[in-house]
């Protein structure tokens, strides 16, 4: 009797256990996770990766260096090419950080799609669509690599490191993606939708499909958790750079996170939340990297000439001629869609192109400007005050455009309603 009584108490635990790993399950790995949420994590996370590594979140420079790799098997030198030996060649994908790190980003992206049965090859029809994702995506990674870092580099990593020049690259960003904006609203952009005959059938689908892949994107997350935590044990810095690649991943995917999307939502529709979403993770990921900073890790600033913002212009106008930022790509290529591999061979493109012609505009566009460091220029907590206050600047421009945007459009629709004649 005894015995049966703990029989069945064990398995009302185990029932118990697994509603609770059910309503996990539904609410923190399938469902869409809160944008601000989730952007705070990534800049937390971010300040750690800086702290850690020594380095901070970044991908463009690594995919300058896939390009590189690619040159190489063809027999082409790279030894003379300066801006290689800025960045670094050594080693590679597995080896570097931003490789590892790269790498989780995807190991992330693809989990985190499997878990939700999010992925689905997904082609893309239009040649000219093809054409933008392919001259965007190069115009992008053109841009960023001139301006020494992308929407990462410098938009969420290089202002809390206080590099002036990411705070160039952000405001010249904001106006190239408006260009972009008005660029592609012509109808030049515009592709005819065909309707096809039977096309809003539902396919049948295999009920345990979902199942199956939550598992295998459960098999991956671990496989490479486990691999950042065993290498951990003999490269700290390696290890953790795989590990916070992984959430990065996930975060970027779960949240749907897009700069691009913030920018183009702000100037087409007012809505300013995934914006101010971005703000908040940079205000929270500033002072934990001013801490790093204070006990002695140096940041990474660069130059803050003309570089920066014609970079970030380029860069702006290319995420939305393309569709895609450097996170949005990633995780949407992940998901199956191919539009957005295209823009990812386009930013290995742009990137690549600009390591070669760098020797040549650089020291007109680059070498010869000041890398400042808020900093240095204004002590370390007038430098913390500075770079606060342009972040609020940011967020309460941000706030009064939505607020505009949507009263002139509340008014225009008031306007063409008829009245009632009474």
């Amino acid at each position: 009797m005894y015995l049966c009584l703990q029989i069945i108490n064990f398995l009302r635990g185990l029932r118990a256990m697994l509603e609770i790993w059910q309503q996990f399950k539904q609410n923190y790995l399938i469902k869409y996770w809160n944008p601000i949420t989730a952007v705070i994590a990534a800049g937390l996370l971010s300040a750690y990766y800086f702290g850690v590594t020594g380095t901070y979140w970044a991908v463009t420079g690594e995919f300058t260096r896939w390009g590189g790799h690619a040159l190489q098997t063809f027999g082409v030198d790279l030894s003379e090419w300066s801006y290689y030996k800025i960045i670094g060649m050594e080693g590679s994908i597995f080896t570097r950080i931003d490789g590892v790190m790269i790498l989780g980003m995807f190991a992330g992206c693809i989990s985190a799609a499997l878990w939700t049965n999010n992925i689905k090859w997904r082609n893309q029809p239009y040649k000219r669509r093809i054409a933008q994702a392919l001259i965007g995506g190069a115009l992008a990674g053109f841009g960023a690599r001139l301006a020494m870092g992308c929407n990462l580099a410098s938009l969420f990593t290089g202002i809390p490191q206080f590099s002036v020049h990411a705070w160039f690259f952000t405001i010249a960003t904001a106006l190239g993606t408006y260009i972009g904006v008005k660029v592609t609203l012509l109808p030049i952009f515009r592709v005819k939708l065909a309707l096809k005959k039977g096309a809003a059938k539902l396919k049948e689908t295999d009920p345990k499909q979902a199942s199956r892949r939550f598992w295998i994107g459960m098999l991956i997350f671990f496989a490479y958790l486990i691999t950042s935590l065993y290498v951990m044990t003999y490269s700290i810095k390696l290890g953790f750079a795989m590990f916070c690649g992984l959430v990065f991943g996930l975060l970027i995917e779960r949240a749907q996170i897009c700069f691009t999307s913030a920018f183009r939502d702000l100037w087409v529709t007012g809505r300013a939340y995934m914006a101010k979403a971005i703000i908040f993770g940079i205000i929270v990921g500033t002072i934990g990297v001013f801490s790093y900073i204070q006990l002695g890790i140096s940041p990474k600033i660069m130059w803050a000439g003309p570089n920066a913002i014609i970079g970030g212009l380029l860069f702006g106008f290319g995420i939305v001629l393309a569709g895609g930022c450097e996170t949005g790509w990633m995780y949407r290529a992940m998901e199956g869609q191919v539009h957005f591999m295209w823009v990812g061979l386009g930013n290995v493109i742009g990137s690549t192109y600009l390591a070669y012609v760098w020797d040549d505009i650089a020291p007109a566009l680059a070498l010869d400007y000041e890398k400042l460091n808020l900093l240095k220029s204004f002590g370390p907590v007038g430098g913390l005050l500075v770079n606060y206050g342009l972040l609020i600047v940011c967020l309460v421009t941000v706030v009064w455009w939505e607020r505009q945007f949507l009263a002139k459009a509340k008014a225009k629709i008031t306007a063409t309603q008829p009245s009632c004649g009474c």
